[in-house]
């Protein structure tokens, strides 16, 4: 079996999407390896899942650094010492500079919850309800400089329903979640997607896959 890329999960908080991935990867027929989970909030509960999982955690507190140069700088060394293929962003509140971006570029993914280019940034189901539209979801894409504007991987939809509340629909749209971001995960280390220049390139047809899961027409060599 070939060596499983080493991946490295960054959140805030209560890490539900990096729960999926470390359950995920439990499998031995998993191609992606967590080697690390990290978070800018020592506090944040999903370091606590992590490590009950057998995970290794770093508590990396942004506020004692002296700007965010600082910062990036040791997140970074912490993923390049331990070895890390991929960044899998996991509700990692920062904001990411250019340069760190540029360094993990085709490496590093992020899930968001909403169908992108619509709703990037917070309180996606409020604006979505707002808006009346009948269909939401969630997005997998590569992390581009621009924030929830990288070149789109995967998406999976859900309905949304006339009685819905923000609530209900993110509960919703958050199974799809732990659905979408293992799968993507799975494409992205095995080598079946990959970044070249701004297209997503597939080794694949993932058109195929079944509903709900959706996600751009393989681009051509």
């Amino acid at each position: 079996m070939a060596e499983r890329a080493r991946v490295a999960i960054l959140i805030s908080g209560r890490g539900s999407n990096m729960e999926a991935l470390i359950r995920a990867a439990q499998s031995p027929c998993y191609p992606a390896l967590i080697a690390m989970v990290l978070s800018n909030r020592p506090e944040a509960p999903g370091l606590d899942i992590a490590e009950s999982l057998g995970v290794a955690t770093v508590r990396l507190d942004h506020t004692s650094f002296a700007d965010k140069r600082a910062f990036e700088d040791a997140l970074d060394r912490q993923c390049r010492t331990r070895g890390i293929d991929v960044i899998a962003c996991a509700g990692f509140m920062r904001l990411m500079s250019a340069e760190f971006v540029e360094g993990w570029r085709g490496r590093m993914v992020n899930i968001h919850p909403s169908l992108l280019p619509n709703y990037p940034g917070l309180n996606t189901h409020e604006r979505a309800l707002a808006d009346g539209v009948r269909i939401h979801g969630c997005t997998v894409h590569f992390v581009s400089a621009d924030v929830d504007r990288g070149p789109i991987i995967a998406q999976a939809a859900v309905p949304v329903h006339a009685d819905d509340t923000a609530e209900l629909l993110a509960h919703r749209v958050l199974a799809q979640e732990h659905c979408l971001y293992p799968m993507t995960l799975d494409w992205l280390a095995s080598g079946k997607t990959k970044l070249d220049q701004d297209r997503v390139i597939y080794d694949f047809e993932p058109e195929r896959e079944p509903a709900p899961l959706m996600v751009p027409r393989a681009a051509k060599r």
